[in-house]
């Protein structure tokens, strides 16, 4: 920070303070910042880059495409000179005396306070140097440095990161554990597990759509990390695309070779040694993704071995954990009673409040205890963390100027784009049938290698949409599903391909 910055902590006036350089930390401080122009916002973060959200675009009422940007948090300032962000982890929350102490043995005071901390790999494994967690942008640069020598990864878990990680990855062999029955159980069911399947079969990667979200780098803050000695922090998540622009190449000629292992998890995972003193038998690469009865040995060696649930053994050069996230509470807990939620993260009200005066939370860390719409769900995505990022600091902002605030339209219906093996990915409502129990009926289009459509119906009523492919039909199913319309009458026509769906209903 600059010398003539002015006082972190003045005598007088409001203050707000946000922990967290994540797209909730970011937008969160941005927009109090615009909100009190005059007065100083404080952004804490971990990390020596921010992620801002940029060249954002209200696709429909509730779909939003933005590009994630992560900057020197100098950037940060010059475009809001009322941001001043300070470059250090929290050692302690004193929330009695509405305290921050950061890790360099600061401490900064907050009338408000929102904390927007992000949440940290579940790895399978803590402390094996073959097991590797991806969570942000260091993480997934050093992935890169090992994928780069490797012949063979195991990739655990079913979601985001791990869908994208076995299209994206060439030149090693990869099996893939997942513990569902189909691939991308968080977001998708068996049949657009089914539609998605081919692609991985496939002999060479297409090229990528065009990206339309920035990519980012750490390359402005080797300097940073030169120059200090302390260990790494975690980072906040990563956004969109993370993987554009890394060489996601392994050491082999080879072009994209996967194979699944279903409904099984880690057993147990082995170094060398320890395998070789196990007198178990690991097996090679099956030939075909169907060779279930594959019981050919394995001749060399691997730096590390997993054994699987269902008995199976492989060996690989390392393993990555991309079995989800937890809430990043720990820096938060000690001498504060927090509410939590039933997955860790501090339970939130309807205006982003925690149970502790003056402090809020917003993205991955928090929980939402408000009755939610019966049509949205919270999920752990950059897609919502921008979303409560800008409506805790509205919550916020009202409080401050004793206004009432009102539950802002995004939280109404669950909305996200996204893209999957290369196709254009939207998720609308109960795409899954999420708590809508056994009265419910799904109804479905596909073309090969095209699209897929699935659309969730409870009492001739769309509750949920899944849209794989150009479909062009996220807006008028949006309002299908917010309009809440029967549609009894029309039946199998709300899916036929030659009826152009919008006519009904202009």
């Amino acid at each position: 920070m600059a010398a003539d910055s002015p006082p972190l902590l003045a005598a007088t006036g409001r203050r707000f303070v946000v922990v967290g350089g994540g797209i909730a930390g970011v937008t969160c401080a941005e927009r109090l910042a615009t909100e009190f122009s005059s007065e100083d916002i404080l952004l804490i973060t971990a990390s020596p880059v921010i992620k801002a959200v940029i060249n954002f675009r209200q696709v429909s009422r509730t779909l939003e495409e933005f590009d994630v940007e992560e900057q020197a948090s100098s950037v940060l300032e010059r475009r809001y000179p009322n941001i001043r962000v300070v470059q250090s982890g929290v050692k302690q929350l004193k929330s009695n005396e509405h305290k921050i102490i950061t890790e360099d043995g600061k401490e900064y005071a907050y009338e408000k306070l929102c904390l927007c901390a992000g949440a940290t790999p579940k790895l399978i494994v803590e402390g094996n140097p073959f097991v590797l967690g991806i969570r942000d942008t260091d993480s997934a640069v050093e992935f890169q440095k090992h994928l780069a020598k490797a012949k063979r990864i195991m990739i655990v878990g079913n979601g985001g990161i791990a869908l994208e990680l076995v299209y994206e990855i060439e030149g090693c062999e990869v099996i893939w554990a997942i513990k569902d029955k189909a691939i991308g159980n968080t977001f998708f069911d068996a049949g657009a597990a089914e539609f998605l399947i081919p692609k991985l079969s496939a002999g060479n990667l297409e090229p990528s759509i065009a990206c339309k979200r920035t990519k980012y780098t750490t390359a402005e803050s080797e300097e940073e990390e030169k120059a200090g000695s302390s260990p790494r922090k975690l980072g906040s998540a990563l956004g969109p695309d993370w993987h554009e622009g890394l060489c996601l190449k392994g050491a082999k000629q080879l072009s994209h070779k996967v194979h699944i292992e279903s409904l099984c998890e880690i057993k147990k995972v082995y170094l060398q040694a320890e395998f070789q003193q196990s007198r178990k038998v690991s097996l090679s690469f099956p030939k075909a993704q169907q060779d279930e009865g594959n019981t050919e040995s394995d001749e060399e060696l691997w730096p590390v071995y997993a054994e699987l649930t269902n008995g199976k053994v492989y060996g690989c050069d390392f393993i990555v954990s991309a079995t989800g996230v937890v809430p990043n509470v720990q820096p938060f807990l000690e001498g504060n009673n927090f509410a939590l939620g039933q997955d860790g993260g501090l339970m939130v009200d309807k205006d982003m409040r925690t149970s502790l005066p003056g402090i809020y939370a917003a993205g991955d860390i928090c929980t939402t205890s408000w009755e939610p719409s019966p049509v949205w769900q919270q999920m752990r995505l950059w897609s919502q963390a921008r979303q409560m990022g800008w409506y805790a600091a509205k919550c916020m902002t009202a409080d401050a100027l004793g206004e009432p605030s009102e539950m802002d339209f995004s939280f109404e219906l669950f909305a996200h784009v996204t893209k999957f093996f290369n196709y254009k990915v939207v998720l609308l409502g109960k795409y899954n049938g999420q708590g809508l129990g056994l009265d419910h009926e799904l109804m479905l289009r596909c073309t090969k290698g095209q699209e897929y459509v699935k659309v969730v119906m409870q009492n001739g009523r769309m509750m949920g949409a899944v849209l794989i492919g150009e479909t062009d039909l996220e807006e008028t199913f949006e309002n299908l599903i917010l309009n809440q319309m029967d549609l009894t009458r029309y039946g199998e026509d709300l899916l036929d391909p030659n009826i152009d769906i919008e006519d009904y209903f202009d």
